[in-house]
């Protein structure tokens, strides 16, 4: 069975998009993946590239009279989550598909998803759990579920739950917390009782993040990365691990997270750093393709080129750190000093 997968970027995350794509290109031996490019830049350059097992989608093509509509009053990244479930809904009307499968961008892949994806047998959705660690539990105001993989067959039970999905996202999908909502996330939270055919991942290898990694131990066995549930023992193989929060900086420095999760010297090593190693052949290949010069990675931020400057930022997370163990009575805080690295230093 062909996998198929979706996933919406524009110029500036292009490079996490097709970093997240080469890690598919390696694990996953049987799959299509379907970008809808946020700008003219990222849909030229992708149409131009040709890469296989790809199909690139402008907004032009996308875009209906919906959300047209709503797209002023939307900031770019609460329009952004509007279109999640209007691209799965997209890619299965108008590719015939029997299934897709949303990834945020900023995932990475170290083993093949299929496993996952069977784990749903006859269901119809398959939706993955934040899994928080309990000092960063942030379920009620950001959602039980995290959207960052999540599956809808092309059933009358998964068409359904899609369809709502985008009407109350089209309705209601802002970045602010307003009479239980928030973005296109919470909407998730009761879908196990109200709709048929729901299926919640239990592979723990699935839906691994700063938020949660902290309840694990990781070792590398061969070329998998395997892991061990402090609290079962329970052993598992990674499968993706979801890179949210990482900052790059124009000093050449990546902040591995500005919300103040502990990243440990093992997970910054068997995640991160593979990840940044892909991440500078990918902006390399850019560079070197791209028929116009621009920036992809836009989002990064200028920062002191001092080491004043990140100590001061680090200061300033760890800050975060303690106002998070306040508010979780949780006394097993540590101060971190691993925020801040120097790319090319980090990756020798």
């Amino acid at each position: 069975m062909k996998l198929n997968f979706c996933t919406l970027f524009n110029s500036a995350y292009l490079s996490r998009g097709l970093n997240m794509y080469a890690s598919l290109q390696k694990h996953c031996d049987n799959f299509h993946l379907y970008v809808f490019a946020f700008d003219t830049i990222a849909f030229e350059y992708l149409s131009d590239q040709n890469y296989p097992n790809l199909t690139v989608i402008s907004l032009a093509q996308f875009e209906d009279s919906e959300l047209l509509r709503i797209k002023p009053s939307r900031t770019a990244g609460e329009y952004c989550w509007t279109c999640t479930s209007s691209t799965l809904l997209y890619c299965l009307q108008k590719f015939f598909l029997d299934q897709c499968t949303y990834l945020d961008a900023d995932l990475f892949f170290y083993s093949d998803p299929r496993v996952l994806i069977n784990e749903m047998g006859d269901n119809s959705v398959l939706i993955t759990e934040h899994r928080y660690t309990p000092l960063y539990d942030q379920s009620s105001t950001s959602g039980i579920y995290c959207v960052q993989f999540i599956t809808f067959k092309n059933t009358s039970d998964g068409l359904a739950v899609l369809n709502w999905w985008r009407n109350a996202c089209i309705d209601w999908c802002y970045n602010r917390h307003e009479n239980g909502k928030f973005g296109d996330q919470k909407y998730l939270d009761d879908w196990t009782r109200r709709f048929k055919g729901i299926h919640v991942l239990e592979n723990l290898g699935g839906g691994l993040a700063p938020w949660n990694v902290q309840q694990y131990k990781f070792t590398a066995e061969r070329d998998k990365i395997v892991g061990i549930e402090k609290s079962s023992n329970k052993k598992f193989e990674v499968i993706f691990y979801h890179f949210h929060d990482l900052k790059f900086y124009t000093s050449n420095y990546v902040e591995f997270t500005g919300a103040g999760y502990i990243i440990n010297s093992t997970t910054a090593s068997l995640f991160y750093k593979s990840y940044l190693q892909s991440w500078v052949e990918i902006k390399k290949e850019i560079h070197l393709r791209a028929k116009r010069p621009f920036d992809a990675d836009a989002t990064s931020k200028k920062i002191l080129p001092s080491k004043l400057g990140i100590a001061l930022n680090n200061f300033l997370s760890n800050i975060r750190l303690i106002k998070n163990a306040v508010r979780y009575r949780n006394l097993t805080f540590r101060w971190n000093y691993n925020h801040f690295r120097e790319i090319d230093s980090f990756l020798r």
